[in-house]
């Protein structure tokens, strides 16, 4: 099966995204595709859409200024929202994402960052991530991009995170 990319530039490829989110289950906003086309037309986000044969197979974005504190600081971009759906998972897509993430990011950062979810769900994505060279942040979990302290109680869900960074070979 051959991955293709695509960076989101054009209407008929939100469309064709939104389409393909709701027919597995994935709801958003219109604003929210709405803003991912402008950041994409600014420059402030790359969104990957990775097709598999003709079909739209996943997507992922890279945020050059993160929602998290940590990584805005330190001008860190980073790989959010990867997202491959299940009849096309374990093809290489989100490595082949990641790679193309990376590559742009190594032309101008010496790091790139990922956030995963903590439950199950996520375990695969957690797996790739370490195996790619990622490893924790060293500020323990968030629950929206906020730490949580020793003895917190919250919720297992989307927003229980916890970060991750790479080093690149930066030229």
């Amino acid at each position: 099966m051959e991955i293709v990319l695509e960076r989101l530039g054009t209407e008929a490829q939100k469309a064709q995204w939104k389409t393909a989110f709701a027919a597995h289950g994935m709801y958003r906003d219109e604003a929210y595709y709405d803003q991912c086309l402008a950041e994409n037309e600014s420059g402030a986000r790359v969104t990957l859409l990775a097709y598999a044969n003709g079909q739209l197979a996943g997507c992922s974005h890279l945020k050059y200024q993160s929602s998290y504190p940590y990584f805005l600081d330190r001008h860190i971009p980073e790989i959010s929202d990867l997202n491959v759906f299940p009849p096309f998972r374990r093809r290489g897509a989100a490595n082949l994402m990641m790679d193309e993430f990376e590559a742009i990011v190594g032309r101008d950062h010496n790091r790139i960052g990922i956030g995963v979810g903590l439950y199950k769900d996520y375990g695969a994505a957690q797996r790739i991530y370490c195996q790619r060279g990622y490893i924790p942040d060293g500020n323990g979990v968030m629950y929206g991009d906020v730490e949580v302290a020793p003895g917190q109680n919250v919720r297992v869900d989307d927003e229980l995170v916890l970060y991750f960074v790479k080093e690149l070979d930066y030229d």
